[in-house]
């Protein structure tokens, strides 16, 4: 079996639901070994957490920088190969470029950065330094997005009419409606979570699986936000009409104070011969739409699926995959990346998505700004 990767993390400490999925991820498909890091910005929450979940000290930075440099004095066959930024968004830009400058390979949860001039700023130092790098848009890595990503490019739907996708939660809730709360998460605040808080947190997910599932990109947008309260300076829920081309239109939805939704994520397509509906709260199934037969149900680990949805595959079929699994396949393409192996084009979100997603986000706040008009998405 190939040697490990050794696996460097910023972030994800103490009760962190991100840190924990990827860590997690990571060791699903015994490719990596968590070597270092910086869990923490406090020194004493830091090594603690590592010593905490059996992480070697050793390798515990005080902070970035130190970690950067430490590891840059090691030889080449010690020093972390892949580092995974789990920060808040404000940090990513920064520390992707040391990182990818300095010769390492990239692991970064999303939005990539937060703004889409840094997104292209990264785009030509990964350019430059030809290492590799991953976006998180974990739910690509779910066996039936997947497998309607290759059924749709099978052309089992036909000529393609209609996209929608929708992602709905309501955990801010608590938090909007009362002005002192509204102060106390970085994600309502515009100095760390960038210039969008819904369209950057959910929004993008629900537009990346567009363009991952159907191969298209979406050209132009109009989009319509509310904030609720004046004093609020952040998205929390937001609705955009979308164009492909003129014959193919849609509509993307994301919204945190749909009161009594979890985490509902739904993309749905449509052609002129089917369509393909997937749910992430219910993310085995993968559903077949047509006018002249019943629904049918396409679930994991049947011979009947593609390579690249059975390749994601963990379990025999009537056993659930769930979020661990998907970003643990996101990981596995990255760690055959890293080690120079052959792996499919949709086996992980690259720079591209990044950058793509950036330009979404901005020019959907532009959008609402300008008085709800179409803005044309850019490269």
């Amino acid at each position: 079996m190939a040697k490990k990767i050794r696996l460097g993390i910023l972030g994800g400490g103490g009760d962190s639901l991100i840190g924990v999925l990827h860590r997690v991820a990571s060791f699903i498909n015994d490719n990596y070994e968590i070597v270092g890091g910086v869990f923490n910005p406090v020194w004493e929450e830091n090594i603690g957490f590592a010593e905490e979940i059996g992480i070697p000290t050793n390798r515990i930075y005080i902070d970035f920088d130190t970690m950067v440099a430490e590891e840059l004095k090691l030889p080449q066959s010690e020093r972390i190969q892949v580092v995974s930024i789990l920060t808040p968004n404000f940090l990513h830009f920064p520390m992707a470029k040391k990182l990818i400058d300095a010769g390492f390979n990239v692991i970064c949860e999303k939005p990539m950065t937060t703004t889409f001039e840094e997104a292209k700023i990264l785009e030509a130092a990964l350019e430059k330094s030809q290492t590799v790098f991953a976006l998180t848009h974990t739910y690509t890595g779910y066996p039936m997005v997947r497998q309607m990503r290759e059924m749709i490019n099978q052309g089992i739907l036909g000529n393609i009419h209609k996209v929608d996708a929708q992602y709905y939660q309501g955990w801010i809730n608590p938090i909007v409606h009362d002005a002192e709360l509204r102060k106390t998460t970085w994600r309502l605040d515009p100095e760390k979570a960038g210039i969008s808080c819904c369209v950057g947190d959910i929004g993008v997910h629900a537009f990346n699986l567009i363009e991952f599932t159907t191969g298209l990109k979406i050209k132009s947008v109009l989009a319509d936000f509310n904030y609720l309260y004046s004093d609020n300076k952040m998205d929390i829920d937001a609705t955009m009409l979308v164009r492909v081309s003129d014959t193919v239109k849609g509509i993307v939805r994301s919204s945190q104070v749909a009161t009594g939704e979890e985490n509902s994520l739904t993309v749905a397509i449509y052609g002129d011969k089917a369509g393909l509906r997937w749910e992430q709260e219910n993310p085995n199934f993968l559903y077949l739409l047509t006018d002249d037969k019943p629904v049918q149900v396409y679930k994991p680990g049947h011979a009947y699926n593609s390579d690249l949805s059975l390749d994601g595959t963990k379990l025999p079929p009537g056993h659930p995959e769930g979020i661990f699994d998907s970003m643990a396949n996101i990981y596995k393409g990255v760690a055959r990346a890293v080690r120079g192996e052959k792996y499919n084009s949709g086996e992980f979100p690259t720079m591209h998505d990044g950058v793509r997603g950036m330009s979404f986000i901005e020019k959907s706040v532009a959008s609402h700004l300008s008085g709800n008009v179409w803005l044309n998405i850019e490269e």
